[in-house]
């Protein structure tokens, strides 16, 4: 049995550290961790894609949460079913133990662990989207009151986790975030990392 890890970010920009940190403390090899920096919103990753190719029966996926591994609904159900299912792989999810198909493969855990993975999909795609919808209606909204994008701001913007949660997930490019909150490139920086020390961080 062969031991991977998968990790992914949003962006090029965006921090894999404590991903790395859970997969080295597991003693997976370096060169059995995979790391994608792009959306969740669908697999058409490189790394993944490599992962699949490697992977084999009885061989052992962790991934640290499951919006790490995607955020589309029907994407992940797809996904976990063929890795378990056609592949006969093994899959455990560090943040939910729950999801760990080593553990009660009897026809009770069996449910339990689908009824867990479809809910917290369902959560990991909600969320997106709600976000995308908030944030373009914000968008919106400062325009038709005459907001010019890109003066500075003193203070954080009211949405500014919800355009800092889209930005991870891809969905906003830095110069538009930059836009956004009238922020220069070092002064978005320095406040996402005060931002993220305040709520942890992912």
């Amino acid at each position: 049995m062969a031991v991977y890890g998968y990790v992914r970010v949003s962006s090029t920009d965006q921090n894999e550290d404590r991903q790395m940190l859970a997969m080295r403390g597991l003693e997976i090899p370096s060169n059995h961790i995979y790391v994608d920096k792009q959306s969740g919103k669908d697999f058409a990753r490189p790394s993944y894609k490599s992962l699949m190719r490697k992977i084999k029966a009885g061989d052992l996926i962790y991934v640290l949460s499951i919006d790490r591994l995607g955020r589309n609904y029907d994407e992940i159900q797809n996904q976990w079913r063929v890795l378990t299912k056609e592949r006969g792989v093994d899959v455990a999810v560090l943040d939910m133990p729950l999801l760990d198909t080593r553990l009660n493969k009897d026809l009770m855990g069996t449910f339990i662990a689908d009824l867990a993975l479809q809910i917290l999909s369902f959560v990991a795609h909600s969320e997106r989207d709600s976000i995308r919808k908030r944030q373009a209606e914000g968008i919106a909204a400062a325009k038709a009151r005459g907001v010019r994008f890109g003066r500075p701001l003193l203070d954080l913007p009211d949405n500014f986790h919800e355009l800092m949660k889209l930005w991870e997930y891809g969905d906003l490019m830095t110069k538009d975030f930059m836009a956004l909150t009238g922020m220069t490139e070092s002064t978005l920086y320095r406040r996402l990392r005060e931002f993220q020390a305040i709520k942890g961080g992912r």
